[in-house]
C-alpha cells in the first residue's frame, strides 16, 4: 500500500478562505490583519491562504483590506529580533517561539520574507559572523594615533549578541540571566572604560546585568573622586 501525504484544505474554496479571512478581520475591528494574528483567530492557516492567492497581501487586497506592513520591516529589524529572542532564552530560538509576547515578529514572518526559518538563522549567523571579522581586523592595525579611537563607542546589536553568547548570556559577575528570571536585563560593558582609552572590541566586552554594570559605574565614580 503506497503510503501518501495528507493534504489538508485542498477541498476549502477561495470563497471560504476570504470570508474567514474577512471574519478575523470583523473580530479584530481593524482594516487589516497579519499572518501572525490570522493563525491565532482563523479557520485555517496563513500559509494556505498565502499558496492560494500567491502572497498575504493579495488575499487581503481581494477583501478590500489594507495591505499587511510586514514587508516594510527591514532584514536587519528581522534579525536583531532573532537576536533579542535568542538572548531572552539563552539558546537558539525555534520557530514556534517567534511570537507575542517573547518576539515582535512571527514564525511566517520570516518563512514569507527568507524561504523558512532555517535559512533566516543561517543568514542570521552569517550576519554576526561578518561582526567577528570586522572587530579582528581592528585588533590587528597597528596605526597608533595618541588619545585617538579607532572605533566608535556604540556597540551594535551584532557585537552584543556575540560577546552574550561567549558569556553564555549570562552576567559575568553574578551569574543571573534572562532564561532564568525575566526581570534580568543584560548589558554589554567595556572592560578597559572607553573614557580610558578601551576600544569597542569583542575581546574588551563583557557581559554584566543591569545592577552589577550600575554597581561597577559607581565603583568608577568613586576611585575618580
Amino acid at each position: 500500500m503506497k503510503f501518501e501525504l495528507t493534504r489538508y484544505n485542498q477541498n476549502t474554496t477561495e470563497q471560504e478562505l476570504l470570508d474567514d479571512l474577512k471574519r478575523v478581520a470583523s473580530d479584530l475591528g481593524k482594516s487589516t490583519v497579519t499572518m501572525v494574528e490570522y493563525d491565532k483567530s482563523g479557520k485555517y492557516s496563513s500559509s494556505t491562504i498565502m499558496k492560494r492567492f500567491g502572497g498575504w497581501n493579495f488575499a487581503l487586497d481581494k477583501l478590500g483590506l489594507e495591505k499587511s506592513n510586514h514587508y516594510q520591516i527591514t532584514d536587519d529589524e528581522l534579525l536583531q529580533n532573532i537576536h533579542s529572542v535568542w538572548v531572552k532564552l539563552g539558546r537558539q530560538p525555534r520557530n514556534k517561539e517567534m511570537a507575542k509576547p517573547i518576539s515582535k515578529y512571527g514564525a511566517n514572518t520570516y518563512v514569507t520574507r527568507f524561504g523558512s526559518w532555517m535559512k533566516a538563522l543561517e543568514l542570521f549567523i552569517e550576519y554576526v559572523n561578518n561582526e567577528v571579522i570586522a572587530t579582528h581586523k581592528i585588533n590587528e592595525t597597528k596605526i597608533e594615533i595618541a588619545r585617538k579611537h579607532q572605533t566608535k563607542r556604540d556597540i551594535n546589536w551584532r557585537l552584543r549578541f556575540l560577546v552574550m553568547r561567549r558569556d553564555n548570556f549570562k552576567c559575568i559577575s553574578c551569574g543571573r540571566n534572562p532564561a532564568t528570571d525575566p526581570q534580568i536585563i543584560l548589558h554589554v560593558d567595556h572592560i578597559l572604560a572607553w573614557d580610558k582609552g578601551g576600544e569597542t572590541v569583542y575581546e574588551n566586552l563583557q557581559t554584566l546585568c543591569s545592577v552589577c554594570n550600575i554597581g561597577k559605574s559607581n565603583l568608577a565614580f568613586k576611585e575618580v573622586e
